[in-house]
């Protein structure tokens, strides 16, 4: 089996960006608070995921952890009260999705965090898409300001509540930020990355898996600018006393292979440890054009995984699938009791 981690809702239905826009609208009139019936139909929703499952028969995967559109969760917009509203909406609509199309998807939610407000009023949600939808993870915005970073790091003990909650229900959070506000920093291009390299420097500052052990983290988009300067934070480690970083963080934090050319996935391959890598595309998501010196889709990603010469069969199995059921607990028990039911449901 192919588990592809890391995948998006970017082809939503419009009656959810209706429903955004209304919720929007409501902060200057709230008569125009919006139903959260959002009239979506089965049918409506296995249609809009038609692209990606095109994808997964064109490239070889099978399953695709999903979640709604990471610049959409929108921690920044509105206020906390629509944050909820909003965040339960979008994940209503992964829960029904993943519920139509069990082996193809499995469920990851949003949390309805806001600037300022406590993280423990995230942890209903995060109760309810775990225990009652069956969600395996959630993402966890180390920024909710959308790229002024007003929030302590993600050692600092405002976070605990929601480690701890995510431990007691084993489930993993990708660290993933949102769109950004701030006119200097491109929301794909740089505050994603940005986001995943600096919630590994807050990680390496501290010593947060002291009090977490069995805490689990996903960073997305290949690290950032981890692996390409793994040489650095080696030495920034060695510098401020810490553990080696194998022992420090790699028994804690994953990184997802949504890095879009070959020379970029071999430099991974070569510093970062196999046990840490899941395959992921993030497909329909940030890059979705054709490589004009290969051919092919940048965020075709298997393909750069295949051509990897110093991986061996069982370095690939652990990548593709060991390492996302190993991460992902709630996965691996979905998969051992569904079996390869519900492939017969794909098509619209």
């Amino acid at each position: 089996m192919i588990i592809d981690i890391h995948g998006h809702y970017t082809t939503e239905p419009a009656q959810l960006h209706a429903f955004r826009d209304k919720q929007l609208a409501s902060l200057a009139d709230p008569a125009r608070k919006p139903s959260p019936d959002l009239g979506i139909s089965d049918e409506e929703l296995v249609k809009s995921v038609q692209p990606q499952l095109k994808l997964q028969r064109d490239r070889g995967s099978d399953l695709t952890i999903f979640s709604p559109r990471a610049s959409g969760m929108g921690h920044h917009v509105g206020n906390e009260a629509i944050g909820h509203a909003w965040s339960r909406a979008s994940n209503d609509l992964i829960h029904r999705v993943c519920t139509l199309l069990p082996d193809n998807f499995a469920a990851v939610g949003q949390l309805p965090q806001f600037p300022g407000a406590p993280i423990e009023n995230c942890i209903p949600e995060l109760e309810r898409i775990v225990r009652d939808c069956g969600f395996v993870g959630v993402n966890l915005n180390p920024d909710p300001s959308g790229g002024y970073w007003k929030v302590p790091p993600l050692t600092d003990r405002y976070w605990y509540p929601i480690y701890e909650k995510l431990v007691e229900l084993e489930v993993p959070a990708m660290i993933h930020v949102t769109g950004s506000c701030n006119p200097a920093v491109h929301f794909t291009g740089a505050h994603y990355i940005n986001g995943d390299t600096t919630a590994f420097m807050q990680l390496l500052q501290g010593d947060l898996f002291r009090d977490f052990p069995a805490l689990k983290f996903v960073i997305p988009h290949g690290g950032g600018a981890v692996p390409f300067h793994w040489g650095r934070y080696r030495g920034i480690a060695q510098d401020m006393k810490k553990p080696l970083l194998g022992e420090h963080l790699l028994k804690n934090v994953f990184f997802d292979t949504c890095v879009y050319h070959l020379p970029g996935m071999e430099c991974m391959a070569k510093v970062i440890p196999v046990d840490n890598i899941l395959f992921a595309s993030e497909l329909l998501g940030a890059v979705k054009g054709i490589d004009p010196e290969t051919g092919h889709h940048y965020d075709d990603t298997k393909r750069y995984i295949d051509q990897l010469k110093t991986l061996s069969d069982a370095d690939r199995q652990k990548i593709f699938e060991g390492n996302a059921r190993r991460v992902y607990p709630r996965l691996d028990a979905q998969i051992k009791a569904r079996g390869k039911a519900g492939k017969a449901k794909a098509t619209a």
